[in-house]
């Protein structure tokens, strides 16, 4: 773990993979230490915003030091089940990439549960991480050209994650389905459906119809 200062009030905390990201931003959720206003969890980061005017960002690190990071934090945030209709236009190329048929595709994609592990891109986008997926199934390479507009509510893959783009936005990702949930809105009192913690299952809308 390496800690470092970000600015005069936030402490950029390093370390070595996804999983460490998340057990320590459990452990920090559940019992945060005095003074920190904000947790901003990514890929390999977790960023402690601090207000300078109750805390120290000596006093935070020894709190984030000391913490004790919880194992496995996939399976334990609210459930959210997301309806899709796979019909993506990478689906079939996308199965191909992966050594499978877009039926098996679709298969494992709605037997998994994801966890949403930190967010990012644009409002609302949650990059899913599942423990099953990446044990069975290799990286989805991205999109050798970013699509200029990838509209909304489109179910994608990319490396390890899955994920929903929330409006219509160039992206690289490639596309499996789409929702007709509404991912983002400024004016809900939780404008985001994925959030650090938040279990996802997929429902193939055709099969269940």
């Amino acid at each position: 773990m390496r800690v470092l200062p970000s600015g005069s009030t936030a402490l950029l905390v390093e370390v070595d993979d996804l999983d460490e990201v998340m057990a320590l931003y459990a452990a920090l959720v559940d019992d945060p230490p005095p003074g920190v206003v904000e947790l901003v969890p990514a890929a390999r980061t977790l960023l402690l915003v601090t207000d300078p005017g109750a805390t120290s960002l000596a006093e935070v690190e020894r709190a984030v030091r000391t913490a004790s990071p919880r194992a496995d934090q996939r399976n334990h945030g609210e459930l959210v089940e997301i309806p899709v209709t796979y019909d993506g236009e990478d689906l079939a190329e996308t199965a191909d990439l992966l050594g499978s048929n877009a039926a098996d595709l679709v298969r494992r994609h709605t037997s998994v549960e994801w966890t949403v592990a930190f967010c990012g891109f644009i409002p609302g986008f949650g990059y899913l991480t599942s423990s099953s997926w990446t044990v069975s199934m290799a990286p989805v390479p991205r999109r050798a050209t970013p699509r200029t507009k990838v509209p909304a509510g489109a179910v994608a893959l990319a490396g390890e994650f899955s994920g929903v783009y929330p409006r219509e936005s160039p992206g690289g990702w490639q596309l499996l389905g789409r929702t007709s949930l509404t991912m983002f809105d400024p004016t809900r009192s939780e404008p985001a459906i994925l959030r650090p913690g938040v279990r996802v299952r997929f429902v193939d809308e055709q099969a269940s119809s």
